[in-house]
């Protein structure tokens, strides 16, 4: 494991991120404590210091476990958490990313985890109901405070993560240092305007369903029935789904690899900011995913994978590639861009 700075922070953070979401999920579906002592064990012992979880993961349960697990050995790790979704569906200040719900999530989850202070505070969604100017100034409030380190942004326009760090650099305020959004070979939507958006303000990308829920696994197109509960199901798999991950299939047959190594491989080859969260339910699954640090994808099969499931990037960013010879010339082909290494 190797690690990179997030953002343009001093902070140190693994390639990749262990994801808490599967710890204490309701019904059984998710994994039990001493599975998670083992994965978390496991991750660590692999170098992995990232761990990321919410306030309404498994009702409470993900940070509950995590709290108890990392009892006596909090520091190693950098602990990132999240909040604007409900803890409390009945009331409606129990939800969103306005000050109250900001203050009454936080101390929910530094009692669940049994810290005094979060790594990474999340804001979990874009809440379209309280100004981004309420919400950078409450966070920065308990940055200052000392309850937080550094600030990220799920689940958001790139607009809204401009806007918000652009207002903080002219106040004084803590900046957004990371952008948590979903990234994988079926969903690579972030491609037109958040990851160029990321490269050009220097944030970390955390890449939350690197395996699009289990698809690019190949449980759905192996042939034999996937084993134990999964987040889809298999009726409502289609075409597209069904091509990718079998050409995912065919590259790691190739490589002699994993599906989900070959996945989570072609994600940290797109840029030296993109940090994929790896979660299971088992610890022979995430011991799977560790290995894709292991994978070297050959040229020829990383521009396979490229090219096989690109997406339209629409306008602007297509309008602007394709005019570009005409509005810099042939000169303009010899010009690296600043953002030259973003996807």
């Amino acid at each position: 494991m190797r690690y990179r700075p997030l953002g343009t922070s001093g902070l140190r953070v693994a390639q990749l991120f262990l994801g808490a979401m599967t710890f204490g999920e309701p019904d059984g579906a998710g994994a039990p404590v001493e599975e998670c002592a083992r994965m978390l064990d496991v991750y660590a012992d692999a170098g992995g210091n990232v761990i990321d979880t919410a306030v309404n993961y498994g009702g409470g349960a993900s940070e509950e476990i995590l709290g108890q697990l990392l009892a006596g050995r909090r520091d190693r790790f950098v602990l990132a958490t999240k909040y604007t979704i409900t803890r409390e569906g009945t009331d409606p200040n129990a939800a969103g990313s306005h000050r109250k719900n900001l203050r009454h999530s936080l101390e929910t989850s530094l009692r669940r985890l049994r810290t005094d202070y979060i790594d990474v505070y999340w804001v979990h969604l874009w809440d379209q109901h309280t100004p981004i100017e309420e919400t950078m100034q409450a966070l920065d409030d308990q940055v200052r405070a000392g309850k937080i380190l550094y600030i990220g942004i799920s689940n958001a326009p790139a607009w809204v993560v401009s806007r918000a760090n652009t207002l903080t650099e002219l106040r004084g305020w803590s900046s957004f240092v990371g952008l948590q959004v979903p990234y994988s070979l079926l969903v690579r939507d972030i491609e037109r305007e958040l990851l160029p958006m990321a490269a050009a303000s220097g944030l970390s990308v955390a890449a939350w369903g690197p395996l699009a829920g289990g698809v690019l696994s190949g449980k759905f197109t192996s042939g034999a029935p996937p084993a134990g509960p999964t987040r889809i199901a298999a009726e409502t798999i289609g075409d597209r789904e069904r091509a990718v991950s079998t050409l995912v299939s065919e590259v790691a047959t190739e490589l002699g690899a994993s599906p989900a190594q070959v996945a989570i491989a072609w994600i940290l080859t797109r840029s030296p900011a993109l940090h994929p969260i790896v979660g299971a339910r088992r610890l022979d699954q995430l011991v799977d995913n560790l290995g894709a640090l292991a994978v070297e994808l050959p040229a020829a099969l990383r521009d396979r994978l490229d090219r096989d499931t690109a997406i339209d990037l629409g306008y602007p960013t297509a309008f602007l590639a394709d005019t570009a010879s005409w509005v810099y010339g042939e000169a303009g082909r010899q010009v690296i861009g600043r953002t030259a290494s973003a996807p």
